[in-house]
């Protein structure tokens, strides 16, 4: 009987301007399983390392010398939308929090939570999920809520989402996941579920990322 074949680790990689906290991140990482490849201690140089190694996922502090997190995010995701992204903060800060996941981030976590579930979170957006607090993401269904009839964003004149489907990606695009799409949208977690798998039939796509990848390149085009 042929033994399984090891999957390879994620590869990460670490933007800090603190050597004490790149070593935290890093020796958590490493002993959750993750291989970390390379450091980085500026903005300009997390984004150069990011599109070098094309890591599966890169942590960047929000206050990077040089080139500040979120703008390091906003040049990684314009030229590889689909390497996840978290940000992390010295403390929680909602409108920084939003400016992150505009850019481009998949998660934006505060550096008060607890290093050991850092990995875990990593691992959820890995899987797609959006690596945010519970607190962040009731805001955004929030705003949504607030949002004018027919949701957020440009939506094309001419698309094969129909408008239900473009609310339920105008909420992905925000980070939400599918429970709280459910609850914003007052529909069943399995009706959010159907929602998505037509989405992405239609976008010829097969993960939140690449749907949300999609969706830019057509609002392009309005």
């Amino acid at each position: 009987m042929e033994a399984m074949e090891e999957k390879p680790p994620f590869r990460a990689i670490v933007g800090d301007g603190d050597p004490l906290v790149r070593r935290l991140v890093r020796d958590t990482l490493q002993r959750d399983g993750f291989a970390v490849i390379a450091e980085a201690t500026t903005g300009r140089e997390a984004v150069e390392l990011a599109l070098f190694y094309r890591p599966d996922v890169a942590v960047l502090d929000a206050r990077l010398p040089e080139l500040d997190g979120v703008e390091a995010t906003r040049r990684i995701y314009a030229q590889d939308p689909l390497m996840r992204i978290i940000v992390l903060a010295g403390a929680p800060d909602d409108e920084l929090a939003l400016r992150s996941l505009r850019a481009g981030a998949a998660g934006f976590l505060s550096k008060e939570i607890e290093v050991e579930s850092l990995p875990r979170a990593l691992r959820g957006a890995l899987a797609g999920e959006a690596a945010i607090s519970r607190k962040l993401s009731m805001q955004l269904v929030e705003h949504y809520r607030a949002a004018p009839a027919g949701g957020v964003g440009l939506r094309p004149v001419r698309s094969e989402l129909t408008a239900r489907e473009w609310e339920v990606l105008d909420l992905l695009t925000a980070g939400a996941g599918t429970e709280d799409i459910a609850g914003a949208l007052v529909l069943s977690t399995e009706t959010v579920r159907s929602h998505l798998k037509n989405l992405y039939r239609k976008l010829g796509v097969r993960s939140r990322e690449e749907a949300i990848a999609a969706a830019a390149r057509l609002r392009e085009l309005v």
